[in-house]
């Protein structure tokens, strides 16, 4: 054996003056245990006092040599029994015992007490003479290293870690209980193994690295992941271990220490707990950008743009055929049946797909983007269709996909169609996790596509409501050339409760109507009709626009309410009014809901080319004069919206010039979030301050001409223009847009005259009608006319009063007007066949396409109207009409 110097030191005393050496390794049990040694002459007096006594004992040689040590060290008590032992060592025999010393005081140090273990060996002198060698260890270092050895079998023994000791050469000194259990075999046999015994190469060579850092560095690692199969085992397991160096006292490396732990659940659960996080992740992505569209297509894609990459690899969606089209019954099943018809035809709407060159999935034959198909009866599509269950088909041949979910997207139970969800080889199979995930996804796509259907089906509908609604073709008005624009919202929103209207009132006059009910919606179309029927009626009254405005406001309060708008109009509407009033305030207001809308209303007089507007809330009107050639925005008092109630409409009366353009629109032209109402206002303004055409499309004498370089507009022209120019200010709301040019009638058009109140007046009457139509080539109507005017003549003479006007009106049609100063209005009633009068009205009605009576500001007007014969209207006899009434 090898001497190997150990680490000199500085001696206390004479005996520690030179540099001990070793005989063993560094770190050898005798480092621990620190054995001291001392010899007893024959006289029982110590001849020698090794170093380690003197750590021991804490007293140097040059104070015990010579002494007795047991008057030294052994308790007063217990001396006899000493000097007994020590006789009998000197005789010859050798003694081991537990012995409690007290060192002596020195000076400057404290005693010490202590407990030794002697082991005394009889020697001889060269006299002959017997002598004694002694050997002392400290019994507490023994009992410390017992308690260490004991803790370290009771770590390493009970441990739920499985451990490893590694020597130096990375071979295995030291397992305990747990590993041996996992990986089988006694203690012994796993002593000399290496990492190779344990793990798959790929993982023991990492692991080989990982230890041969350790004992290099001394950097400790800890959680260390390894995957491997245990002997006799197919399954992988997980560990985790922790490594660091181990070292002698001294600080020599004398392994690696390695700490596993199976963790095999934990992953389990890790991953399970992954996949749940992954799946809600995916239903909260579902749920916020599945449905943001009420298109069935676009819906579809949303689903496919959720799926793809992050649950499946490709996917595609088919949707019935009758579905997309619009059918109640997009797939033919029988009413309220849960299950599909799986030989219906399907279109397939999306696809998508996370590796290139991935097929289409669902058959044989690859199905493109928009085609329709079938699915074979015994497929496992058709299947999923008819059973409204999912249905999982393993990959079949060569190819991309290893396996595929066939999931039927049902609602309100009921089969809207089909998605494929497919994972291509090299990805973790479908599980029954993924077949719920992917049936709840289906499901709420399935909402949604369903959903998108009703709201299309309502839509049409409230569509074909609202369009029924609104005038038919070109509006035609005597004395005005208009044109008009709806436009819908965008598709993504509801129908609006925008209308116009163009109403033919008696005497060549018409009502213009523009309107906006608020609100969105099939509630907003309907209470939309009902407010342009009860406009129309109220017209059809010939009330003033205050007037027709007063009554729509009390109709529009009673929309909604459990009796519906009760009569506004005909004699005892006001008391109605108030009572109805005080009876709404009284009710829940969840019973009583109010409507409001916002009108502007204009009655136009072809003959004098004045317009009286009344507005409830609405925007003004803008007037284009053709001779200033800029758009001006009309000041009539904009009131309070209708359904408000309780504040008066004022009348305002304008004189319009002959080739003006008068535009009346809604709030969806000019209105926007994206900039303030009078920005779109000015807009509007601006985009009609164009050049506009008189009359007949020719500039007139006297008018001036259209500004240099820049073309005039006709009217159809000029609201596409309008349209155009605010195109970046509508698009979220309804539009109307209700556009006339004034073309008054013509003087050589217009017969007035006033007649004195005297009865030689209705013969001057039908001389006076019977010139003006010979004037204008109207000798058909020359008959009928003078009978019917001799008849209206007569009645304001008999039943009128004031002084009598005749008026003609000649447009598209002909017109007899009669005016006297009375307000009672006349009443057409049935003669007896004894009555000598009381058939004129008849008359008139039997002869006329069409006669009534307005109010005036002072009087009434009775007029009548007769069809021209260049536009295919016919004269009745007037004989034959006479004898008609007896």
């Amino acid at each position: 054996m090898s001497e190997t110097p150990a680490k000199a030191s500085v001696s206390e005393g004479p005996s520690r003056g030179n540099a001990m050496w070793h005989h063993t390794t560094p770190g050898s049990m005798y480092e621990y245990i620190q054995v001291a040694s001392f010899s007893i002459g024959p006289d029982g007096l110590v001849e020698q006092w090794s170093s380690r006594a003197e750590e021991l004992f804490g007293v140097p040689a040059a104070d015990i040599l010579g002494k007795d040590p047991v008057e030294e060290f052994v308790p007063e008590h217990l001396r006899p029994r000493g000097h007994r032992k020590m006789a009998e060592i000197l005789d010859g025999r050798e003694w081991t015992g537990i012995v409690p010393f007290h060192a002596p005081v020195r000076p400057g140090q404290a005693a010490k007490d202590g407990i030794a273990e002697i082991y005394v060996m009889p020697t001889g002198t060269a006299a002959g003479e017997q002598a004694a060698v002694c050997i002392v260890v400290d019994v507490r270092t023994l009992r410390r290293i017992e308690s260490d050895l004991a803790a370290s079998q009771a770590i390493f023994g009970d441990s739920p870690f499985g451990f490893l000791l590694f020597g130096t050469d990375l071979r295995v000194q030291r397992a305990n209980e747990r590993l041996a259990a996992a990986f089988g075999g006694s203690l012994d046999t796993h002593r000399g193994r290496t990492v190779h015994d344990y793990l798959p190469p790929n993982e023991a060579d990492r692991v080989t690295a990982v230890l041969q850092r350790v004992l290099d560095t001394g950097e400790s690692v800890t959680d260390m992941q390894i995957v491997g199969t245990p002997p006799g085992s197919d399954e992988r397991r997980h560990w985790s271990i922790n490594l660091y160096r181990v070292h002698s006292p001294s600080g020599r490396p004398l392994g690696v220490a390695g700490l596993g732990v199976d963790v095999t659940r934990r992953h389990a659960a890790a991953r399970e707990a992954a996949h749940a996080r992954r799946n809600l992740a995916l239903l909260n992505e579902a749920g916020a950008r599945i449905g943001n569209s009420l298109d069935l297509e676009t819906t579809a894609r949303e689903l496919l743009d959720v799926t793809v990459p992050g649950f499946c690899d490709v996917a595609t969606v088919d949707l019935y055929q009758g579905l997309l089209l619009g059918d109640e019954n997009p797939h033919g099943g029988g009413s309220g049946s849960r299950s599909g018809t799986a030989g219906a035809e399907m279109r397939r709407v999306g696809f998508a797909s996370a590796v290139s060159d991935a097929p289409l999935t669902g058959g044989p034959t690859p199905v493109a983007v928009g085609a329709v198909h079938r699915y074979a009866p015994d497929s496992p599509c058709a299947e999923a269709l008819r059973s409204a269950r999912p249905q999982l088909v393993p990959a079949q041949g060569p190819g991309l996909v290893q396996s595929t979910l066939v999931v039927p997207m049902v609602a309100h139970d009921t089969v809207v169609g089909l998605a494929q969800f497919a994972r291509a080889k090299g990805s973790e199979p479908f599980g029954e996790r993924d077949r719920a995930l992917a049936v709840e996804l289906a499901a709420r796509a399935a909402v949604c596509i369903d959903n998108a259907r009703l709201y299309r089906r309502e839509h049409e509908r409230a569509l074909i409501l609202q369009r029924s609604l609104l005038p038919p073709g070109d509006p035609e008005a005597a004395g005005l050339d208009i044109a008009c624009r709806y436009l819908p919202g965008t598709a993504a929103t509801e129908v609006g409760g925008d209308w116009f209207d163009v109403i033919e009132l008696p005497g060549h006059r018409t009502a213009l109507v523009v309107g906006d009910v608020m609100g969105r919606g099939l509630r907003a179309a309907v209470a939309m009709g009902e407010l342009r029927t009860a406009v129309r009626t109220l017209a059809l009254l010939d009330l003033e626009p205050a007037e027709v405005l007063t009554a729509l406001d009390e109709t529009a309060r009673g929309l909604g309410t459990p009796g519906g708008p009760s009569a506004a109009f005909g004699p005892g509407s006001g008391a109605r009014k108030s009572g109805r009033r005080g009876a709404r305030g009284a009710q829940d207001e969840n019973l009583s809901e109010v409507y409001l809308a916002t009108c502007v209303y204009a009655v136009y007089d072809s003959v004098t080319r004045r317009c009286t507007f009344a507005n409830a809330g609405h925007l003004p009107p803008v007037l284009v004069d053709p001779a200033e050639e800029r758009a001006v925005m009309l000041d009539v008092p904009p009131g309070l919206p209708l359904g408000v109630g309780d504040e008066p409409f004022e009348d305002v009366e304008i004189e319009l010039p002959e080739g003006a353009v008068l535009a009346l629109y809604t709030d969806g032209l000019v209105e926007s979030r994206d900039h303030p109402l009078d920005e779109g206002l000015e807009a509007l303004r601006a985009s009609l301050d164009v050049p506009v055409p008189p009359p007949g499309g020719e500039e007139k004498a006297g008018q001036p001409p259209a500004a240099s370089g820049t073309p005039a507009r006709s009217l159809e022209d000029l609201c596409d223009h309008v349209l155009e120019s605010l195109d970046t200010h509508h698009g979220e709301d309804d539009i109307a847009l209700l556009m006339a040019r004034v073309q008054g009638l013509p003087a050589e058009s217009v017969g007035d005259w006033a007649l004195p109140r005297e009865p030689r007046s209705v013969g001057r009457a039908r001389e006076l009608a019977r010139t003006q139509l010979e004037s204008w080539d109207l000798e058909l109507l020359v008959d009928t006319t003078e009978l019917l005017v001799s008849e209206l003549v007569t009645n304001a003479l008999r039943y009128g009063e004031g002084d009598i006007r005749l008026r003609l009106l000649l447009d598209r049609t002909l017109v007899c007007e009669v005016w006297d100063g009375g307000l009672v209005q006349p009443r057409r009633r049935r003669a007896r066949d004894t009555d000598e009068g009381g058939r004129g009205l008849q008359l008139v009605g039997l002869l006329s396409t069409g006669w009534g009576s307005r109010r005036t500001p002072r009087g009434k007007t009775v007029w009548f109207e007769l069809d021209l014969p260049k536009n295919g209207g016919g004269t009745t006899d007037p004989t034959e009409a006479l004898l008609s009434l007896f």
